[in-house]
Protein backbone atom coordinates (compact mmCIF):
# COMPACT_ATOMS: atom_id res chain seq x y z
CA UNK A 1 0.00 0.00 0.00
CA UNK A 2 2.98 2.18 0.68
CA UNK A 3 4.44 1.94 -3.09
CA UNK A 4 0.47 2.53 -4.52
CA UNK A 5 0.51 6.00 -2.26
CA UNK A 6 4.30 6.92 -2.85
CA UNK A 7 3.36 5.91 -7.00
CA UNK A 8 0.46 7.98 -7.29
CA UNK A 9 1.24 10.75 -5.42
CA UNK A 10 4.02 11.47 -7.54
CA UNK A 11 2.07 10.40 -10.51
CA UNK A 12 -0.52 13.47 -9.78
CA UNK A 13 2.59 15.60 -8.83
CA UNK A 14 3.59 15.06 -12.20
CA UNK A 15 0.80 15.56 -14.20
CA UNK A 16 0.16 19.01 -11.63
CA UNK A 17 4.13 20.58 -12.65
CA UNK A 18 3.48 19.17 -16.54
CA UNK A 19 0.36 21.93 -16.51
CA UNK A 20 2.24 24.10 -14.68
CA UNK A 21 5.20 24.68 -16.01
CA UNK A 22 3.44 25.29 -19.41
CA UNK A 23 2.55 28.44 -18.08
CA UNK A 24 5.92 28.88 -16.78
CA UNK A 25 7.33 28.39 -20.24
CA UNK A 26 5.40 30.65 -22.44
CA UNK A 27 5.07 33.64 -19.92
CA UNK A 28 7.79 35.37 -22.04
CA UNK A 29 6.10 35.19 -25.18
CA UNK A 30 2.29 35.59 -23.77
CA UNK A 31 2.70 38.56 -21.47
CA UNK A 32 3.65 40.39 -24.49
CA UNK A 33 0.56 40.09 -26.29
CA UNK A 34 -2.03 42.33 -27.73
CA UNK A 35 -5.71 42.17 -26.40
CA UNK A 36 -6.65 39.77 -29.05
CA UNK A 37 -4.56 37.60 -29.48
CA UNK A 38 -3.52 36.95 -25.84
CA UNK A 39 -7.62 35.97 -25.37
CA UNK A 40 -7.09 33.91 -28.71
CA UNK A 41 -4.17 31.97 -27.03
CA UNK A 42 -6.38 31.73 -23.63
CA UNK A 43 -9.18 29.39 -25.28
CA UNK A 44 -6.35 26.56 -25.28
CA UNK A 45 -7.32 25.95 -21.67
CA UNK A 46 -10.84 25.21 -22.01
CA UNK A 47 -11.41 22.04 -19.77
CA UNK A 48 -8.25 22.50 -17.99
CA UNK A 49 -10.51 22.99 -14.55
CA UNK A 50 -10.12 19.30 -14.70
CA UNK A 51 -6.54 19.23 -13.93
CA UNK A 52 -7.84 20.58 -10.25
CA UNK A 53 -8.64 16.44 -9.82
CA UNK A 54 -4.55 15.66 -10.15
CA UNK A 55 -3.76 19.15 -8.28
CA UNK A 56 -6.24 18.26 -5.19
CA UNK A 57 -5.54 14.42 -5.26
CA UNK A 58 -1.86 15.02 -5.24
CA UNK A 59 -2.12 17.07 -2.03
CA UNK A 60 -4.30 14.09 -0.25
CA UNK A 61 -1.70 11.21 -1.75
CA UNK A 62 1.25 13.45 -0.31
CA UNK A 63 -0.87 14.23 3.06
CA UNK A 64 -1.13 10.35 3.65
CA UNK A 65 2.53 9.77 2.79
CA UNK A 66 3.66 12.41 5.89
CA UNK A 67 0.85 10.23 7.75
CA UNK A 68 2.79 7.28 6.86
CA UNK A 69 6.45 8.24 7.29
CA UNK A 70 6.03 10.77 10.55
CA UNK A 71 8.15 8.08 12.05
CA UNK A 72 11.01 8.77 9.57
CA UNK A 73 12.78 11.34 10.67
CA UNK A 74 14.96 11.96 8.16
CA UNK A 75 12.26 12.01 4.96
CA UNK A 76 8.91 13.24 7.17
CA UNK A 77 10.26 17.03 6.88
CA UNK A 78 11.25 16.57 3.33
CA UNK A 79 7.68 15.40 2.86
CA UNK A 80 5.77 18.18 5.11
CA UNK A 81 7.64 20.26 2.87
CA UNK A 82 6.52 19.42 -0.22
CA UNK A 83 3.07 19.52 1.11
CA UNK A 84 3.10 22.90 2.21
CA UNK A 85 4.90 24.28 -1.28
CA UNK A 86 1.09 22.01 -2.92
CA UNK A 87 -0.56 23.63 -0.43
CA UNK A 88 1.10 27.17 -0.41
CA UNK A 89 0.35 27.04 -4.61
CA UNK A 90 -3.41 26.09 -4.17
CA UNK A 91 -3.62 29.27 -2.25
CA UNK A 92 -1.92 31.07 -4.50
CA UNK A 93 -4.23 29.71 -7.15
CA UNK A 94 -7.81 30.58 -5.13
CA UNK A 95 -6.29 34.23 -4.12
CA UNK A 96 -5.31 35.35 -7.45
CA UNK A 97 -5.27 32.88 -10.47
CA UNK A 98 -8.94 32.01 -9.63
CA UNK A 99 -10.33 35.64 -9.46
CA UNK A 100 -8.97 36.59 -12.73
CA UNK A 101 -10.64 33.57 -14.36
CA UNK A 102 -13.81 34.91 -12.85
CA UNK A 103 -13.08 38.60 -13.44
CA UNK A 104 -12.75 37.38 -17.65
CA UNK A 105 -15.51 34.97 -17.64
CA UNK A 106 -12.48 32.06 -18.36
CA UNK A 107 -10.88 35.00 -20.54
CA UNK A 108 -13.94 35.06 -22.95
CA UNK A 109 -14.73 38.56 -21.78
CA UNK A 110 -11.94 40.97 -21.16
CA UNK A 111 -12.67 43.76 -19.09
CA UNK A 112 -11.00 47.09 -18.95
CA UNK A 113 -8.27 46.29 -16.38
CA UNK A 114 -7.38 42.93 -18.20
CA UNK A 115 -4.04 43.61 -18.53
CA UNK A 116 -3.29 43.87 -14.90
CA UNK A 117 -5.80 40.81 -14.31
CA UNK A 118 -3.19 38.73 -16.90
CA UNK A 119 0.05 39.48 -15.17
CA UNK A 120 -1.63 38.92 -12.05
CA UNK A 121 -3.19 35.40 -14.28
CA UNK A 122 0.59 34.62 -15.74
CA UNK A 123 2.74 35.64 -12.76
CA UNK A 124 0.66 33.65 -9.98
CA UNK A 125 0.91 30.62 -12.76
CA UNK A 126 4.82 31.23 -12.75
CA UNK A 127 4.91 31.13 -8.75
CA UNK A 128 2.84 27.95 -8.36
CA UNK A 129 4.90 26.02 -11.59
CA UNK A 130 8.48 27.24 -9.57
CA UNK A 131 5.94 25.83 -6.09
CA UNK A 132 5.47 22.47 -7.27
CA UNK A 133 8.77 21.73 -8.94
CA UNK A 134 10.34 22.71 -5.75
CA UNK A 135 7.67 20.01 -4.25
CA UNK A 136 8.31 17.47 -6.84
CA UNK A 137 11.80 17.41 -6.08
CA UNK A 138 11.05 17.41 -2.47
CA UNK A 139 8.84 14.36 -3.34
CA UNK A 140 11.85 12.99 -5.26
CA UNK A 141 14.49 12.97 -3.00
CA UNK A 142 12.23 11.69 0.06
CA UNK A 143 11.83 8.70 -2.50
CA UNK A 144 15.27 8.18 -2.95
CA UNK A 145 16.20 7.97 0.47
CA UNK A 146 13.07 6.27 2.09
CA UNK A 147 15.35 2.95 1.76
CA UNK A 148 18.45 4.23 3.69
CA UNK A 149 16.15 6.05 6.47
CA UNK A 150 14.41 3.32 9.17
CA UNK A 151 11.99 4.43 11.83
CA UNK A 152 13.02 4.37 15.18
Amino acid sequence: MKNFIRFTAMLFTAITLSALMTHLLELRVKINLSKDNYQTVQAIYSGWQWLGIFEIGAILLTLIWVMIERKAPAIYPLLLSALVCFIVSLVIFFTYTFPANQATDNWTNLPGNWDELRKTWEYSHAIRAILSLVGFSILVIALLNKDSVRPA
